[in-house]
């Protein structure tokens, strides 16, 4: 069975970095795109970057030249780099992998606060 497991959120203040991990097991097939998504209260749940299987990354406007992905085929595991933190930023963020249309997986979830 697949299983996401994110990590590395928490509380910050406006400016500040963090990172985010996402950690897959459960399969030996190559996922062929992760991407992280975000829920902010009230909000629907947004795409904020994508990697595909060959490196190709994607954004989001909202986090095009302050967030960077990138994932390691060989550990299964993907990363956010968030940089310049803003309030907007405030949401549960999380994993999302897929092998191919029928076979799409998400993580829990993990909490990013941004304070002003």
């Amino acid at each position: 069975q697949v299983q996401l497991v994110e990590s590395g959120g928490g509380l910050v203040q406006a400016g500040d970095s963090l990172r985010l991990s996402c950690a897959a097991s459960g399969t030996t097939l190559l996922f062929q795109v992760m991407a992280w998504y975000r829920q902010a209260p009230g909000k629907q749940r947004e795409l904020v970057a994508a990697v595909y299987s060959n490196g190709t990354p994607r954004y989001a406007d909202s986090g095009k030249g302050r967030f960077s992905i990138s994932r390691d085929i060989t550990r299964k595991t993907m990363y956010l780099q968030m940089n310049n933190l803003e309030p907007d930023d405030t949401a549960v963020y999380y994993c999302n992998a897929k092998i191919d249309p029928s076979r799409v997986y998400w993580g829990q979830g993990i909490q990013v606060t941004v304070s002003s």
